[in-house]
Formats: C-alpha cells, sequence, structure tokens
C-alpha cells in the first residue's frame, strides 16, 4: 500500500460501497456551495432520495440533469402538467408523481426565495451564520439525523410552499453542499485535515 492509500483509507466509511460514492465523497460532500443553480440540484436530488438510497440517485443524476433543465429553476417552473407526465414515463428518475410534481412547485417556492433574498445562496447559508459548520465526529453514530438548524431550515422552506424538505432531508442537503461538515475527524476530506 503506498502513501496515498494509507492516507484515504480512513474515509467515512458510508461511502466505501462503490466508486462512485467514493468520487462523490472525495469531490462534493461536506464542499461549501454557494451556486444556486447547484443548491438546487442538491435540493431535488435530496427530495428524490427521500424512502430510496443515495447511491440510487447517484445512478440517475445525469438523467436528472438532462430531463430537469440542468436544473435551472426558472424552466423547471415552467414545467406543464403534460411534461410531467412525460416524465413520469421515463425509467431515469424515480418515477413518484409526488417528486416530481413537488420538483416543479419548489422550483417556483426557489424563485421567490431568490425574489426575496437575491440569491437562494444568501437565504439557505442564514441558517449556519454564513459559514460552515464544522463538527468533530468521530464515528458514523455520532452524526445525527437532524439538528436544530435543520429544523429551522425546514419548517421555513414548509412555510415558503417547499415540499420534500423535512428535517432529515435538510440535514442532507446540508452535508451534501458543505453548510455542515460531517466527515469523520480522521477522514482525510474534513475540513481541518485539508486546511
Amino acid at each position: 500500500m503506498n502513501a496515498k492509500e494509507s492516507a484515504t483509507d480512513k474515509r467515512c466509511p458510508w461511502c466505501l460501497g462503490s466508486p462512485a460514492y467514493i468520487e462523490y465523497h472525495d469531490r462534493e460532500w461536506g464542499v461549501p456551495v454557494h451556486d444556486d443553480r447547484v443548491l438546487f440540484e442538491f435540493l431535488v436530488l435530496e427530495g428524490a432520495q427521500a424512502g430510496l438510497s443515495w447511491s440510487t440517485i447517484l445512478a440517475k443524476r445525469e438523467n436528472y440533469r438532462r430531463l430537469f433543465a440542468r436544473f435551472d429553476p426558472a424552466k423547471v417552473a415552467r414545467f406543464t402538467p403534460a411534461k410531467v407526465e412525460k416524465l413520469l414515463l421515463d425509467p431515469g428518475i424515480v418515477r413518484n408523481r409526488l417528486k416530481v410534481v413537488g420538483t416543479v412547485r419548489n422550483a417556483k417556492a426557489f424563485l421567490a426565495v431568490q425574489k426575496e433574498f437575491g440569491t437562494f445562496d444568501a437565504y439557505a447559508w442564514a441558517f449556519v451564520g454564513g459559514k460552515p459548520i464544522v463538527n468533530a465526529r468521530r464515528s458514523m453514530k455520532d452524526v445525527p439525523a437532524s439538528t436544530p438548524e435543520s429544523d429551522a431550515f425546514s419548517k421555513d422552506l414548509k412555510k415558503r410552499g417547499f415540499t420534500f424538505v423535512g428535517s432529515t432531508i435538510l440535514y442532507a442537503f446540508m452535508q451534501a453542499t458543505g453548510m455542515v461538515d460531517d466527515h469523520l475527524l480522521d477522514c482525510p476530506f474534513h475540513s481541518r485535515r485539508r486546511r
């Protein structure tokens, strides 16, 4: 085993199931995102995951990008009922009517947040005081399913008309977009070790 392999063999254990999981963990998970289109993408994907595995969603991610206008919320907000019916026939996504209709609804709500706050980024990051919450988790059992911050974020999104934004989904969104760093302390991708 070379030095690089020994440095990365302590990755967060949840990602060790497949090369796609490892790549996602190493390149994206926990990296702060400030691009509204990427934030919308993760909002859609985390909502689509509800009740499913993240590996299922990762495998369908390119299909989601293609079918949901590369996650342009203005375009998705204009999807018609006929477009929704067409999407529900495509096996490249999770064909759950509530989730697909919810994505269109969320796009409209996302645009309303942008109008009110200038960007969804400014709105979302306010829930963590504008900077990542860097946790010091030693094992996966120390990582909660939700936090007071995800509870507040979820409650506010629901008030604004979003759907599939429960606190657990929102905490996963916060982890994915780097609002929270939940890489384990001995993971080489924990922000303290990346410096």
